[in-house]
């Protein structure tokens, strides 16, 4: 009897024995797995914010026009829901077969709205479905537990406010538009469909520095972030160079936190400031202001941190961008092409707009991690740096994505600005001490937009929308448990129990 036993566990040793040995490290294995193009689905439509469902196994992917509906494992497309009735959709959010569309208004300025679908019939939701918000509803998000719909209403004016310093002088300042809905975000209970609250940011405490308020808008909510708890949301405010901090239980605004600057002569720091053709990192006397879009929020440590794409960002009309060698500013080689920030820089202190990196705070907003250079020289390495961008925001990281895998946790960046689409992985394990993995490069895909993570049958994936080339590509991030591998070892430990039992007999 025990010789049949010993025979049964080799089997089960023999089985088990390769994938144990040869362990990989988490990201080892990733894999391409396919590239949809949305071309011809809708004239206008861009390939903008992915998500994805896991009760249909579809990924639902929004862009200006509306939504096309792809499978999540072939990357067929399923339908496309048109939205244009209602105005240009924004962004898309799925939790429990609920997928929410954020569509601003054909007029900006006025309220925009929040419509709600079921992703089996992929048709509005039966009872309420249609919620106004405020003005351009930018991207919304579900927190953890799908109770409430959060929504950042971007509220960008049709026409800026005018100058109000001396002509030529610097820095400049702004007063208010004369149309500029607040920026704000909307809370809606997901039980009864409605906005519970309405979170604004100005007049709300502050802390930090360097918050940009003298540039002819309000503050301009772009991309939420919520604590694993859902008690917290962390809001980007790009153009302000801040974040806000909103409670969820009371719908307020805790704080406005200033990000501050990056000091691109400190070591690690270098920029190419150059359109010349010619890839040149250097040291040179600017700082950049952080202007972060996209943002997630994960835990390390027991502690709540938050990712930040520091893309940056001038007024849509570029009535604050200047290049560093115009009148009144006087910079010389090699800076003067670089644009920079009229409302912030002067004479010998120039101000960019975005980090040209990607960072990590803790919840107060404190600095923990940037990556520095990191961005712009891999990019150069692979060949895909574009140096029409370099006197602008360098390679421009938009979006976000925090994953983890292998008892280990990863951030992916996608890069707007590079010659074919790049993701950037960082290991975030220990913050404090994020390390450079590897850059995601993919062929005929240009400037990934929106990344979401998923798992399906037992793998782990990042899917990515790329709104220049207009494509939608899918990455196995982790390989799925081989099937034949599982069950053999599964029956064998299924046999040493009966044997045993009869042993025992």
């Amino acid at each position: 009897m025990k010789t049949r036993i010993t025979a049964v566990c080799a089997a089960v040793i023999g089985a088990c024995a390769a994938p144990l040995t040869a362990a990989a490290a988490p990201l080892d294995n990733i894999a391409f797995q396919w590239t949809h193009s949305h071309a011809g689905v809708a004239t206008g439509f861009l390939s903008e914010i992915v998500s994805f469902d896991s009760l249909s196994q579809t990924l639902w992917v929004a862009g200006v026009k509306g939504v096309d509906v792809l499978d999540a494992r072939s990357g067929a497309s399923l339908g496309f829901i048109d939205t244009t009735a209602l105005g240009s959709i924004n962004s898309v959010a799925i939790h429990g077969g609920i997928a929410a569309f954020a569509i601003e208004s054909t007029v900006r300025t006025q309220p925009g709205v929040v419509t709600l679908y079921d992703t089996r019939t992929r048709t509005l939701l039966a009872g309420t479905h249609t919620i106004s918000v405020g003005a351009l509803p930018d991207m919304l998000t579900f927190t953890p537990d799908g109770s409430k719909l959060l929504v950042a209403n971007e509220a960008t004016p049709s026409v800026y406010g005018t100058l109000t310093s001396q002509a030529g002088s610097f820095p400049r300042s702004y007063g208010a538009a004369a149309v500029d809905p607040a920026g704000s975000m909307s809370i809606i209970d997901m039980g009864t469909r409605s906005v519970s609250a309405t979170a604004t940011f100005a007049g709300a405490p502050e802390s930090g520095s360097h918050i940009r308020k003298n540039t002819g808008m309000d503050y301009e909510p772009e991309y939420i972030a919520v604590n694993a708890a859902g008690t917290k949301a962390f809001v980007t405010l790009q153009e302000a160079n801040a974040v806000g901090i909103v409670n969820l239980q009371t719908g307020t605004t805790e704080a406005v936190v200033g990000l501050g600057v990056k000091d691109f002569s400190a070591p690690g720091n270098r920029i190419d400031p150059l359109n010349n053709a010619t890839n040149s990192l250097q040291s040179v006397n600017v700082k950049g202001l952080y202007m972060p879009d996209g943002i997630a929020a994960f835990q390390a440590g027991g502690q709540t941190f938050i990712a930040m794409a520091n893309e940056g960002d001038f007024r849509e009309d570029d009535g604050e961008r200047v290049a560093a060698g115009s009148a009144g500013l006087g910079a010389t080689a090699p800076l003067q092409n670089l644009r920079v920030s009229a409302t912030d820089s002067s004479a010998g202190n120039l101000y960019a707009a975005g980090a040209r990196s990607f960072s990590i705070r803790d919840e107060n907003g404190n600095l923990v991690y940037d990556s520095g250079e990191i961005l712009d020289r891999e990019a150069m390495a692979l060949g895909i740096y574009d140096d029409a961008r370099s006197r602008d925001k360098g390679v421009e990281p938009e979006g976000i994505e925090v994953v983890q895998l292998g008892g280990r946790t990863f951030a992916f960046v996608g890069l707007e600005r590079t010659t074919s689409s790049a993701v950037a992985i960082f290991d975030v394990s220990d913050p404090a001490n994020t390390s450079f993995v590897r850059m995601l490069r993919t062929t005929g895909d240009i400037s990934p937009e929106g990344l979401k993570a998923y798992t399906l049958d037992g793998g782990v994936y990042l899917a990515y929308s790329n709104e220049v080339s207009n494509t939608t590509t899918v990455y196995q991030l982790s390989p799925v448990p081989e099937p034949g591998s599982w069950a053999l070892m599964m029956g064998g430990l299924l046999g040493l129990g009966a044997l045993a039992r009869r042993q025992r007999r």
